[in-house]
């Protein structure tokens, strides 16, 4: 799925006769994706010449992966042993095509000392100039490789297809390192789709997964938008499982899921769902309320301005869509009319986004736009299943009895 998402969105690129297509995967494990890639590639156009890079940290992934590049004859010399994140082995390569799938909740405490002084040295020269995720999580950190290895836009653009969990939509307030991520990817309009796997798809895992899909170089109809594509629902169950995977997709399933992709903003609006990318953007504010005497007169400092009482502290979130002052007038004021916004001030060392007195974050509630309401039912008909049931446990008692 991931393969054909990627194809599926350069044909004019990938069709072209004698095309050579370089692909990367940084968490290789032993080539499989970059496999599917190929062969889908040579699927629509079989005069390509797909060259395939990678690199994997595991040993024995590595050999694998390895022996297979040349089985199918390709250069040995692109596949590379090593840690990503603290040591990238292709450091002056671009690709046009990137394909991987993390690993999911991972620490990256082993690459920190090494991350952390290319983010503090280099910035965006670097790979991790937009932000580091708390340590317990590093899958944003290869999406952030990932980022600094697509082809230029001139040179025509670059394209991505990455498995995350669901950590990376949401995790982390305004102002968070998973926040910054998520406000350059979306801010630099690199995020195309993301499209939700059912559970229980991988051998490894039965959480639920999500497929991003990145682009710099995206056609004039999806620039500045996002499509969610929730294909959680859209499985078909294997007759024997695999480990944690008991779902599986039939072609016929790929090929609703790529058609809602191509359809865009025609797709059935209860499978997909396109917006802006500002939609995703919210602004952070701190609400504080004045501390009031015995008296219940506010308490001043001696200028003049109210001592906000410590404990009426609280944040509101509102979206970058949204007027913050009708926002507050709306929200807040008729219910604590003195109450103000406390303006937000920039800490050393910091390069947040501050807006209207609060702190620009960005986050995707993926499960929130296609949440679906069920009504309960009556309680009439539950009270009839109750006396059903218990008639039928009445009967069952005076049977065993007799």
């Amino acid at each position: 799925m991931a393969a054909r998402l990627l194809v599926i969105g350069e044909m004019n690129d990938l069709t072209q006769p004698n095309r050579i297509v370089k692909v990367c995967d940084p968490c290789a494990g032993t080539g499989g994706a970059l496999t599917v890639f190929a062969d889908c590639v040579h699927e629509v156009n079989p005069a390509a010449t797909v060259v395939t890079y990678a690199q994997e940290i595991n040993g024995q992934s590595y050999a694998i992966c390895k022996s297979d590049t040349i089985l199918k004859g390709g250069n040995v010399a692109n596949v590379h042993l090593g840690d990503t994140l603290a040591d990238d082995q292709m450091p002056d390569e671009t690709f046009g095509y990137q394909i991987s799938n993390p690993p999911y909740g991972v620490d990256w405490k082993k690459s920190k000392a090494a991350v952390t002084k290319e983010h503090d040295e280099r910035g965006f020269a670097g790979r991790f100039g937009a932000g580091l995720p708390r340590i317990s999580d590093g899958q944003l950190l290869f999406v952030q490789h990932m980022v600094a290895k697509m082809r230029a836009p001139e040179d025509g653009g670059g394209r991505i297809a990455v498995f995350l969990n669901g950590s990376p939509l949401f995790t982390g307030a305004a102002g968070s390192g998973e926040s910054e991520i998520r406000r350059y990817l979306l801010e630099h309009d690199l995020v195309d789709a993301i499209v939700a796997m059912p559970n229980d798809f991988f051998f490894n895992t039965g959480i639920a997964t999500y497929i991003w899909v990145l682009d710099n170089a995206k056609e004039p109809r999806r620039r500045g938008k996002v499509q969610l594509i929730n294909a959680n629902g859209i499985y078909s169950k294997m007759r024997k499982s695999l480990g944690s995977k008991r779902n599986e997709f039939t072609d016929e399933q790929i090929e609703q899921i790529i058609g809602l992709y191509q359809a865009f903003e025609d797709a059935d609006p209860k499978l997909s769902k396109v917006f802006a990318t500002k939609e995703f953007g919210y602004v952070t504010v701190d609400v504080r309320r004045p501390e009031r005497d015995e008296q219940g007169e506010i308490v001043c400092k001696k200028n003049g301005q109210p001592v906000a009482d410590k404990s009426l502290n609280d944040t509101e979130n509102i979206s970058l869509t949204e007027n913050v002052d009708e926002y507050l007038a709306r929200e807040v004021l008729p219910y604590a009319p003195d109450a103000w916004i406390e303006p937000r001030k920039q800490k050393k060392g910091q390069l947040l986004e501050l807006r209207d007195g609060g702190v620009v974050g960005y986050e995707i509630p993926f499960t929130r736009y296609f949440y679906e309401y069920t009504p309960l039912r009556p309680s009439t008909e539950i009270l009839a299943d109750i006396r059903e049931l218990e008639k039928s446990i009445a009967e069952k008692l005076q049977k065993a009895r007799a």
